[in-house]
């Protein structure tokens, strides 16, 4: 039976590829973690909060600059990295979007306006204002999107960063991906201001809170708040509210939540909801999915393949991509 739909066909079959691959990318990603040696470090990963990638990235353009914390490879691959070099970064190799330095929580890639990828609770809140000046600056209408989770609300640095960037009407969105569970901790633990969305009000900033689970929803509100960033109308705060499938990290079992909470969520689960539409609008066939699904494993496998065959970076690479003042009269050869 036919629903309605909002957006074309190009749209919906966009948005259910790139979450089906970013969802295949971090299963396979996981799945080389767990095989001594293959990727070492922390690992976090966006199963289950793929809808906000897919929203976010039709309701922008190309140049708008994106930060976000250590939860990061989805929102990469959203922008453009290329599922090689996001794999061969995980693998630590020199083919990686950092060159092999920066591993799972430090994805960047300036050509692709993807700011990181940052491993400490809250530091991109700063940066993502100071994209954002940066664009005002220079006297482009590009709009910086700084995402950060409800663990990191809770940082100091959110409330100056939201002060100043009122006080100077900076162009960005600021877009709490709440999951519910900082680390371990549940939102209800750490505040009694569970609305996030609300801490927006000391600032008189516009504020709203969304469905994560659906990119028709995130891409709705993303861009209003877009609009009127581009029509110099400043910040606004976005509380998405999503859930992660996985653990905080690899190592989590996450035995803090019930199996009946995290059932309840998969039910809803972002990917099955546009395939769902999909289908019963006739927007594709079976054998279309197929093939989207067939070419996706196939991406997905040649990215393994290539972080597998990438050499690691040389040992003098470690002092390479290093800022340094050559005229500093305390630097010689």
């Amino acid at each position: 039976m036919a629903t309605n739909t909002q957006f074309s066909k190009e749209t919906y079959l966009y948005w259910y590829e790139l979450m089906q691959l970013i969802r295949q990318f971090e299963l396979t990603a996981e799945e080389k973690y767990k095989m001594a040696g293959k990727i070492r470090g922390f690992f976090h990963a966006y199963v289950g909060q793929e809808a906000i990638a897919a929203g976010c990235m039709t309701a922008t353009r190309p140049q708008d600059p994106f930060i976000t914390a250590y939860r990061d490879h989805g929102l990469g691959i959203a922008k453009g990295i290329s599922p090689n070099a996001a794999m061969a970064e995980l693998y630590g190799k020199a083919t990686g979007c950092a060159k092999g330095k920066g591993g799972s929580m430090h994805f960047f890639s300036k050509e692709h306006c993807f700011f990181g990828g940052h491993g400490i609770v809250g530091a991109q809140i700063g940066v993502g204002a100071g994209l954002a000046f940066a664009e005002q600056y220079k006297g482009t209408d590009n709009v910086a999107l700084c995402f950060f989770g409800d663990g990191a609300a809770r940082q100091g640095v959110l409330h100056e960063t939201f002060n100043l960037a009122m006080l100077w009407n900076l162009p960005v969105i600021f877009i709490c991906e709440n999951n519910h569970y900082a680390m371990g901790t549940s939102v209800e633990r750490t505040s009694n201001v569970v609305d996030i969305y609300k801490l927006a009000d000391g600032y008189d900033m516009p504020a709203d809170t969304v469905d994560g689970m659906n990119p028709e929803t995130v891409h709705e509100a993303v861009s209003r708040a877009v609009k009127r960033a581009r029509e110099k109308g400043g910040p606004t705060l976005l509380e998405i509210k999503t859930y992660r499938y996985k653990g905080h990290s690899i190592s989590d079992p996450g035995k803090y939540r019930t199996k009946e909470e995290l059932e309840e969520y998969k039910s809803k689960d972002p990917i099955q909801v546009i395939l769902k539409k999909i289908k019963d609008n006739n927007i594709a066939g079976e054998e279309e999915i197929i093939a989207i699904d067939a070419r996706i494993n196939k991406v997905v496998a040649d990215a393994v393949q290539f972080a597998e065959d990438s050499p690691f970076p040389e040992p003098e690479a470690v002092l390479e991509d290093i800022m340094v003042d050559q005229n500093y009269p305390y630097i010689t050869d």
